[in-house]
């Protein structure tokens, strides 16, 4: 399978967590519908010392479940993918970090931290929610054009939850004011993922999609992940 996909999972896998059980199915479901040939790995993130561990993936999934044992493996997997136009899809933790990783390299908020891990810290870009989102649906509303509402060929969906933390409105409007911007919010208008603008496929979403495998439908933002990164191997 040389000429398979090769997706690499980011995060600390354990068995007994839903989103971890679930991305696979989501992936080989993706696979079958494109009729791709797609390989993944988990790939935890205290192997990620450099850019060596990630070298010959076409994709990034940074998948839930933080505090990652090692956070700066997490950023660097982000990083390497946004720099190198590899498709990145990030859920949850995913979300999270990739805001991380986009204040401290591209705005240079060397400060910038998750208040999970530096409750203390001066530039918490991510934060206590003020509402807890564990084990919750909600209603999700996704701006026109972006490639969250082409995948989901709608602009109102339904998806769930398990996070207490998400986008610290303080900073929002100097994080979203560039290449990062938002594409889908809550009822309130709360932030509910982001994409990066000049960049093959650059998605991150506070909600888990990929929870959809386990109920035996196929999670829209899988299918266009995969899609993406085919679609970026014919033309490079």
């Amino acid at each position: 399978m040389s000429d398979a996909i090769r997706i690499g999972l980011v995060g600390d896998f354990d068995e007994k967590i839903p989103a971890h059980r679930a991305i696979p199915i989501a992936l080989d479901m993706a696979a079958k519908l494109l009729e791709r040939a797609v390989v993944w790995e988990w790939i935890g993130t205290q192997e990620i010392v450099g850019t060596k561990r990630l070298e010959g993936l076409n994709g990034v999934w940074c998948v839930p479940a933080s505090p990652y044992r090692s956070m700066e493996g997490a950023l660097q997997a982000i990083r390497w993918a946004r720099e190198n136009k590899r498709p990145f899809l990030g859920t949850c933790g995913g979300f999270q970090h990739a805001v991380i990783e986009y204040a401290r390299s591209v705005l240079g908020w060397r400060d910038a931290e998750h208040a999970e891990t530096s409750p203390d810290a001066a530039r918490p870009v991510i934060t206590l929610l003020s509402c807890d989102l564990v084990e919750k649906t909600d209603t999700i509303r996704l701006h026109p054009g972006s490639r969250v509402a082409a995948a989901y060929g709608c602009l109102e969906v339904e998806e769930g939850y398990r996070c207490r933390y998400g986008l610290n409105a303080v900073f929002e409007k100097a994080l979203l004011s560039g290449p990062l911007h938002a594409t889908a919010f809550d009822a309130a208008g709360e932030v509910r993922a982001v994409e990066l603008k000049d960049h093959p496929c650059f998605i991150a979403t506070l909600f888990q999609p990929e929870r959809r495998a386990l109920e035996g439908k196929i999670p829209p933002l899988a299918v266009a992940f995969v899609t993406a990164i085919a679609d970026l191997r014919q033309t490079s």
